[in-house]
This record gives structure tokens, sequence and C-alpha cells, in this order.
């Protein structure tokens, strides 16, 4: 018969299975350090920020060109934040970039440039949460910190096979992970977890035969793991409609502004845009929102579409010449040929994308 889990908080029979498996298994990854080396924090502190909501395949440029660029705490603090913005174009979620750099700039003024070896202390920083500071604390600093992810939370739901659908269900999976978490080699068993459900335990078709856990899993032993874990069904996503302006010079300079340091896109530069409400705008409502009065209004054929993770976007463009002379608080006018300089954030980029495709359309009727 099958024995549960279990776990002394020294290292467990289970926990050891897993160790052994990972130190033959263990992925390669540009952050992480080699068996019998120490880890580099700042390293692992990066990589934690960026892989948060991204896949390991879409971070590994990203961290190797920021450490080439920015090899050291120190050298990051010295950025400026548009560079910073600028270099995490494509990894979406810019709160965490403007987060990095304040982090940066904290370990190097408050730490001296060594980041806090405790999940407390960890925690106190810019831009660093529970799991975050658990996954540093434990990698960096060996603390037997309880690390959680998505793929953490997929191996505990099938091998405990918890039937409270998720996000409900986040503590009890997470009371399971803990039980199971060693006081030796934390650091190395909250990898293996992760390498676990990232390689063996996958969302689909999940590799069972070749699972350390296999013969414990609870998921496995009724033949319905690829159901865990449970998952609560999504609401609809609502949609959102608004209006972008292309407000441009003679000299072919275009309006750019930056948005409130708050709030979704916050920090990046974007086309001035109307409210982006529930209801489809008139052009004559929306252009009571452009940041310069202009009652000489052309329409962009087409709509650009954007999909945030709580709504989706629709965006009619709006285009108007504007005299050599006028300007607005804030205003940066720059060139289209220059905007890849620019910490331009994916909605700015479609939107400057279709707006030159139909200028290349219909020349004739567009301004």
């Amino acid at each position: 018969m099958t024995q549960p889990f279990r776990s002394d908080r020294q290292t467990s029979p289970d926990a050891a299975t897993l160790l052994a498996w990972y130190d033959r298994n263990r992925r390669q990854l540009p952050w992480r350090a080699e068996a019998g080396e120490k880890p580099d924090p700042y390293a692992v502190w990066l990589s934690e920020i960026m892989l948060q909501q991204t896949t390991v395949a879409t971070v590994q440029g990203y961290f190797d060109a920021f450490m080439a660029r920015w090899p050291t705490v120190y050298d990051l603090a010295a950025a400026s934040l548009d560079e910073v913005l600028h270099a995490w174009q494509g990894l979406g979620y810019y709160a965490r970039a403007r987060n990095l750099h304040a982090c940066a700039k904290s370990v190097t003024r408050d730490h001296g440039g060594v980041f806090p070896d405790t999940e407390a202390a960890l925690r106190e920083l810019p831009g660093i949460g529970a799991y975050t500071a658990a996954a540093i604390a434990a990698i960096a600093f060996d603390r037997p910190a309880t690390v959680v992810d998505g793929n953490v939370e997929r191996v505990m739901a099938r091998a405990f096979r918890i039937e409270e659908p998720l996000p409900l269900g986040k503590q009890i999976l997470r009371d399971c992970a803990a039980a199971l978490t060693p006081l030796e080699r934390p650091g190395d068993y909250a990898q293996a977890v992760m390498d676990l459900g990232a390689t063996i335990c996958q969302p689909r078709k999940p590799r069972c035969p070749l699972c350390p856990w296999s013969a414990r899993c609870e998921g496995r032993r009724k033949g319905d793991a690829e159901t865990f874990p449970r998952k609560r069904a999504k609401p609809e996503r609502p949609t959102r409609h608004g209006s972008v302006f292309w407000l441009e010079r003679p000299d072919g300079a275009v309006m750019l502004r930056r948005r409130a340091e708050s709030g979704l896109l916050g920090g990046l530069l974007e086309l001035p845009s109307s409210p982006w409400l529930e209801q489809p705008e008139t052009i004559l409502a929306s252009t009571g929102a452009s940041p310069i009065a202009s009652t000489d209004w052309a329409t962009i054929p087409g709509s650009v579409v954007h999909v945030f993770t709580h709504f989706r976007l629709i965006l009619t463009i709006l285009t108007a010449r504007v005299a050599p002379h006028i300007d607005a608080a804030g205003a940066l006018w720059i060139k289209p040929r220059d905007f890849a300089d620019h910490a331009l954030p994916t909605l700015m980029k479609k939107v400057v994308r279709h707006r030159l495709a139909a200028l290349e359309t219909h020349p004739g009727t567009l301004l």
C-alpha cells in the first residue's frame, strides 16, 4: 500500500528521493549555480523578478543581456530608469522593471550592496513579495523557506490530490509544500520541486513513469493526476474602448508623453489616449481627452486590439496636424524612426505599426 508523503523537517525519505533525482537531472540555467558552487544573490534576485509571470525560455536572453550590461547591483542602481525600462521591453508587467530599479538602489544605498538573507528583510525591499522573498532566501542563502510557484502548486495538488480549487486552495497547497521542505539543502530542494513541475509534472500529459515521487503520488494512484490542480471557471474577460491620438508636427515629429508612475503601464511613454471605458466612445467625446484641442481629426481605418490580464482593449486611432509651435505639458516630440530608442510598451508599438501601415495603404485619405 502506498505510504503518504511525510517530513521530519530534516531530510525525509521523500525529500531525499527528490534531491537525488535533482542531482542527476537539474536544469542548466544561466542564473543557477553549479553543484557545489555558492549562488550569486544578485543573479538569483534578478532571475526571480524576471520569472514572475514569464517563462524560463523567454527570460534567459533578457537575463544574459542584463548581466552583460549591469553585472552587479551597483551597476544596475547607477543606470537610469529609462535605460532599464527600455532593456525590459518584451518582458511585460513594467511595474516589475520599476521595482527592480528601485530595489537595486535600496540594496546599494541601505544595505551596502549586499542582499539581506532572510525572508522578512527581503520583503522590505521594493518589488519583493512573499514568493520572491522565499525563493531568494532558499536559493541564494539556503534558508529553509517554503517556495511555492505555479509548478510547485501543481506538484502538490497532484501528489496529495487536493480537491479544493485554485485560488481558494492555495493555502492548503502551501501547507503541503511546507510539510515537505527539509532543513538540509532547502535551496536545492526548492529548485528541485520547480524543476519537477517544469519537466515531469507538466500541465498536460505528465510524465509520471519518470517521476521520483510516482510511487507516493495520490493523483497517479487514482489515475487522474492531469485533472489537478482544480480551478474555478474564469469569468469572461471584459472589453474596454478608447481612442489614441497621433498628433504630428510639420517636421514629422509625433507627440509622446509619459504615463503616471502608478497604475497600468506606469512610467512608460505612450501616444496620448482617452480614458479606457466599458462603452465605445464617439469621436466627438474622445477628442475632448486630447492634450491639444483640434477640430480637424481623421480616423484611421480599423482598430488596435490588445489583451491585458484582466480586460481586452480596443483602440481607435485619431490623427491631426498641429502647428510647429504647439506644445503641451510633458510632451515629447519624437519622429517615428526614433521610437525604437524609447521604452514604448507593446500596446503602443501596435498602435504605431497600425498607423504607419494604414498610411501606406491609404495615403490620400490620412494626414
